[in-house]
Formats: structure tokens, sequence, C-alpha cells
């Protein structure tokens, strides 16, 4: 028999344990998977084609999704912790991370993608278009439930992903979210497979109103559950130390103060921009811009990107893309909320083309699919500090530090 003073003790441990708090600024790292530029730092025409066109059939798909405006989420602030995620740098084309998913928890890698919505991971039941991905199980998790429901997304090189739907626990960084509706595929586009695509899934991180299973994403369930600290997410996206953090910003990554703009319509994060200049002369102004982690470049019509480009004499590719002498490169600032963003020349510049030319690529590109709103993908988002901010419906830029 143990005496009185050993129970006491242990009493006293485990008192001790449950108050210690959530711990702040948990960290998961980002990293980016595939590059538009190869090794010798030639632009790659062929991947840069692939990725433009996945990008337009994403968009493309949430705005049919959303066709007349929709609902808009709830959201309930609260003050609690915050949590990151580091994001790993594959190569300039997505974000991706670790969450994990089921009980007993299951680690995937997912691309962070603010230009959708829903959660999609490889099932157990997918074939040979999911080999070499973590998959998931959903009869090896006591918290899986199929919802008896399907799903199909299709893309513009024809290919498609499809599968069931089940709500299961999903974590991510450090934060649980029950009862999370996610979409576990039968078969994956071909976009989304092995080796060309290093991540098992998508976390989407945009509005509910885009989601095609018709349920919140994984952000809006997190702020339902109260569990994080306030209804916002913040990320950078760079060459080093990347992170997603979920339930606030870290101050230790940007200068300043934010320059917030309102999203204009719930679904995407959608906002109004002042101008894009280059050599601080207003060329496109002003604009209408989607803030998309998932999509590598800034896009826009031909009616938009034309003219930017005829500005500069750059010589046009075809295919969306433009040439211009490499010892000519413009300095390009995005302009929004009266504040000017610089785009670093590394983000900017594409890589010669041909390789070994003295023609460089820009890297804002025309497409004939998304209408007049633009897209403003990595080129503009590896430049900032990014915080998204759900219970104010708005988005904050800063600067790196």
């Amino acid at each position: 028999m143990y005496p009185l003073s050993h129970f006491i003790l242990v009493a006293t441990l485990i008192a001790l344990v449950a108050a210690v708090p959530h711990p702040p600024y948990l960290s998961i790292p980002l990293r980016r998977r595939g590059s538009l530029t190869t090794v010798d730092g030639a632009f790659d025409l062929d991947r840069a084609l692939a990725h433009l066109a996945f990008s337009e059939s994403k968009i493309s798909s949430g705005l049919r999704a959303l066709g007349p405006k929709s609902d808009t989420p709830t959201v309930h602030p609260t003050r609690r912790d915050t949590g990151s995620v580091p994001l790993t740098d594959g190569g300039n084309v997505l974000w991706y991370g670790t969450i994990s998913v089921g009980t007993p928890a299951v680690d995937f890698l997912v691309d962070f993608d603010t230009g959708s919505a829903d959660l999609v991971i490889p099932g157990s039941n997918c074939g040979s278009t999911c080999s070499g991905h973590t998959l998931y199980n959903p009869s090896a998790s006591s918290t899986g439930v199929d919802l008896g429901e399907t799903f199909m997304l299709s893309y513009g090189d024809g290919s498609t992903i499809q599968g069931e739907q089940f709500t299961d626990t999903v974590v991510v960084a450090g934060y649980t979210a029950t009862n999370q509706t996610l979409g576990a595929a039968t078969q994956y586009s071909s976009s989304l497979q092995s080796p060309n695509f290093p991540a098992d899934g998508l976390m989407g991180m945009a509005f509910r109103s885009l989601s095609i299973y018709g349920a919140d994403p994984v952000i809006q369930t997190l702020i339902n559950n109260n569990v994080i600290s306030d209804p916002v997410f913040a990320f950078k996206l760079a060459s080093s130390s990347s992170e997603l953090r979920i339930g606030g910003v870290n101050s230790a990554l940007y200068s300043g103060s934010f320059t917030y703009t309102p999203v204009t319509q719930q679904g995407f994060w959608q906002i109004n921009g002042d101008a894009i200049s280059t050599n601080r002369n207003a060329i496109i102004s002003p604009f209408t811009a989607i803030v998309d982690t998932g999509t590598t470049l800034i896009l826009g019509d031909l009616d938009t990107v034309g003219p930017f480009y005829n500005s500069l004499n750059a010589t046009d590719l075809g295919n969306g893309f433009y040439t211009m002498g490499c010892d000519s490169m413009p300095s390009v600032s995005i302009i929004i909320g009266g504040k000017a963003f610089s785009l670093s020349p590394t983000t900017f510049n594409l890589g010669t083309y041909p390789a070994g030319s003295s023609q460089c690529v820009g890297a804002i590109a025309s497409t004939g699919s998304l209408g007049s709103i633009m897209i403003l993908g990595d080129t503009f988002l590896q430049n900032v500090y990014t915080v998204c901010d759900m219970g104010q419906s708005r988005v904050g830029f800063a600067d790196l530090l």
C-alpha cells in the first residue's frame, strides 16, 4: 500500500500538468513543390502551361459553384492560443505541410490552398492514380463516418478527381476539428499523381460558399468549435522560414502595420486593388483579384495583361506568357489600400526562354477563362506577409522582415 504522501504528490503533478496552457505559436513548416524555372535558370514552358490549366480550372470551378452570391459563414471570435504550420518549399508551385486525420491519427501532407474550400485526400479504395501517396482508410478510424455522398471535380485537361465524402477528426497546427467533412478520392487527376505532386492532398481555406460538399472548410470548423484564438490565419511564403499560422499572426515575420482591404464577395478571398504599376507608372487600375496560395503566377485576362506588357515593349510568347530582355526587367508593384508592395526581381522573372537566351519570361500571365477577375498568386504573396480575417471579412498585407 502506498503512503498518503504518494497520492498527494501524484495529484499535485496531475494538477500542474492540467494547468499548463496550450503552447502558443505551434509550428508546422510549409514546403513548396515544383518550379517553373529549371535548375539552369530556364523557363519551363510545359510545366507552366500545366500549372496554368490547373489553376484556371480550379478557379473556374469555384466561380461556377458560387453562382449568385451565396451564404456566408458565421464566425465567433474568441481569445485563445494560436498555432503555426511550417510550410515546405518544394519549388515554387504549391505550398504544403502536415495535418493528421482519423483516430488513431494518420499524417498527410496537404497543399494549403486559399483558392478552394474542401479537404481532399487519397482514399484506400483509390487505384494506381493514388500510388505513392498516403491513403486514408475510414474503416480504420474509430471517428470516421461515411456520409453516403460522392463528389467529382473536373479539370480543363479532361482529368478528374472523384471519390466519397466522410466526416472525421482532423488536426492542424495542434488544433482539432471534429466531424470535419472531407473527400476520400477514389481517382486522382493527373496533376495530383505522384511524383508530379509530392503532397498527398489539398486543404482548401476559402469560405464555405465555395465548398463542393456544401460543408464547412477546416478553418471554419475550428472557429465553430471555438478552439482558435481569433477567426484568422496568416502565412509567409518565402525561400525560408515559411509557415501557416492559425488563430493569429507571427509578429516576428513582418514589419510595420497591416494594410487591410475588405473581401468584396465571400467565397474566394476576393478583394479590390488600386493598381499594378511598372517603373512607377500605373498600368492596370483598378482591379479585382482573388488571393490564391494555390497559384504560382499573377493571372489576368488578355485585355488587362496585354496593355501591361505593351507598355514594356514585351514579346508575346503565346499561351499567355511574354518575354523581355533579361537586363531590362521592370520594377513592378501591386498597390492595395493605398500602399505599394514591390515584387522582387526573382519572383517576377521566371527565367530565360529559349534556354540560354537573353530573353526572360514575366510572371504575370494572361488567361481567357476568368473574365475580368485577376489572381494574385505566389508571385505576389512571396513578397508580403498575409493575414486572412474571416471574422471581419478582410485581407491584410504587411512587409516581410
